[in-house]
């Protein structure tokens, strides 16, 4: 090596013995257009159940809500209920969206149960920015379906999360679950 070269850790910083999982797929969020107030095609949440239900990957529709695959899952099965109309907040629905957003949330546990029988269950909306929410503009509600040990060193230093399955057999699965 000559005088003039630097070895390369001088270049990218102090070696801390850490591994590194890149994930470069993720700046398609990380860096995509964020949802105005505005509902339309901007909004993920109002675009999906215009497609058919395996490209949208809508696992269920109801008449004021339905079910959606999480793009960015936490754990396989990662589903959203999601009112149709464009509302921010909970206090926002009406009795009958209200009613129905809590029968497919109930059935979406179900399903989740019956297909890959899960140790437990995170549910829970963040509802604004503030809160966490990625996508504030329109209502949404995740329900996670957890495993002991689902948690390691992938999300938590990583960044990153590891999906045994694919989000479109998830559905499929969900789906033929979802009345049964």
């Amino acid at each position: 090596m000559t005088a003039d070269v630097e070895p390369a850790e001088e270049f990218v910083g102090t070696p801390d013995g850490f591994e590194r999982l890149w994930t470069p797929h993720r700046m398609a969020y990380i860096q995509g257009p964020r949802p105005t107030a505005d509902a339309g095609e901007g909004c993920p949440f109002c675009a999906a159940p215009q497609r058919g239900d395996a490209e949208g990957l809508i696992v269920a529709r109801g008449e004021h809500c339905y079910v959606v695959m999480n793009l960015f899952p936490y754990n396989p099965g990662h589903v959203l209920v999601c009112p149709y109309r464009h509302v921010p907040l909970y206090l926002d629905l009406t009795d009958a969206e209200t009613a129905e957003f809590t029968a497919m949330t109930k059935t979406a546990l179900r399903a989740l149960s019956a297909t890959s029988a899960p140790m437990g269950f995170n549910v829970g909306m963040n509802q604004g920015p503030v809160a966490g929410a990625g996508v504030a503009a329109h209502l949404h509600q995740h329900v996670v379906p957890r495993w002991g040990g689902d948690s390691n060193f992938l999300p938590i230093i990583g960044q990153t999360k590891a999906l045994p399955v694919l989000l479109e057999d998830v559905r499929a699965r969900l789906a033929a679950t979802w009345d049964g």
